[in-house]
C-alpha cells in the first residue's frame, strides 16, 4: 500500500523507511549547541532521523495520509486520557484501510504470575511494573524522569484495548504477534524481543 509509515514514541528503532517521532525533550535538547554533553551523560542521544512528534497532541502528518501507523511498548506510558487522545489521534492520520500496530506489556500476563506465584516476593514483581520502587530525588534523578518518561502509567489487557479501539472506531481488531502483518513494511520496524511475553494488537481503519 503507498502511503506514509508513521512510528511514534520510536526511542533507537528509527528505520529509514519510517517517519519517526518521539515526544522525549531530549529529541529537542541535542539540537541545542553546546547541550550535548548533558545528553550524554544522560544517556544515548537519539539518531539523527528522530523528529520531536507528540501523538497525544498530534502529530504534524496529514489526516487521512499513512499507510500504517506502529507504537511498541509507549501507551503504557500514558494516563488513561492521554492514550485515548493518542488513538484518536491515530486513527485520524491514517488513510483508509490503513492499519495500526502496536505491542505492550500484558496486564493478564502480570496478574496470571503474581496469582499463580507462592513466593514472597511475588507481590514486589507484581509492583514493579507497575509502580515505582523509590521516588526519583537530584537534579540527574529528576532529569532521567523527565525526559525518560520509563514510568508506567496505565496497562492493558486484550478485552480493554479491544474497547477503547472500537470506541474510536478501528475495524478488523485482532490479537497480533510478531512478523504476523499482511503489510511487509511492519516487518521493517518490529523487534521481536519486544513482542516476547507481550499484548500485540492489529486493527484497520475502515476502508471506503
Amino acid at each position: 500500500m503507498e502511503g506514509l509509515y508513521v512510528q511514534f514514541g520510536c526511542g533507537q528503532m528509527t528505520p529509514e523507511r519510517w517517519i519517526n517521532f518521539d515526544a522525549s525533550p531530549t529529541v529537542r535538547i541535542q539540537r541545542i549547541p553546546g547541550l550535548g554533553f548533558l545528553i550524554r551523560a544522560l544517556g544515548s542521544p537519539f539518531p539523527k532521523n528522530v523528529l520531536y512528534g507528540d501523538i497525544c497532541i498530534g502529530l504534524p502528518v496529514g489526516n487521512n495520509s499513512s499507510a500504517g501507523v506502529y507504537c511498541s511498548h509507549v501507551l503504557e506510558h500514558l494516563a488513561l486520557e492521554d492514550c485515548k487522545r493518542a488513538l484518536v489521534n491515530t486513527y485520524k492520520i491514517l488513510s483508509p484501510g490503513g492499519r495500526f500496530r502496536l505491542v505492550m506489556p500484558d496486564l493478564q500476563i502480570f496478574v496470571a504470575r503474581y496469582v499463580a506465584s507462592n513466593d514472597a516476593g511475588a507481590a514486589y514483581q507484581f509492583m514493579a511494573e507497575i509502580g515505582q520502587q523509590k521516588r526519583p530525588r537530584g537534579i540527574r534523578a529528576f532529569l532521567h524522569e523527565w525526559l525518560g518518561n520509563s514510568a508506567h502509567r496505565w496497562l492493558w489487557d486484550y478485552a480493554a484495548i479491544e474497547h477503547e479501539l472500537q470506541q474510536v472506531g478501528f475495524t478488523g481488531i485482532r490479537r497480533a504477534v510478531y512478523g504476523d502483518s499482511v503489510d511487509p513494511i511492519f516487518n521493517l520496524v518490529e523487534e521481536k524481543e519486544r513482542w516476547d511475553d507481550c499484548l500485540g494488537v492489529e486493527c484497520q481503519k475502515p476502508p471506503i
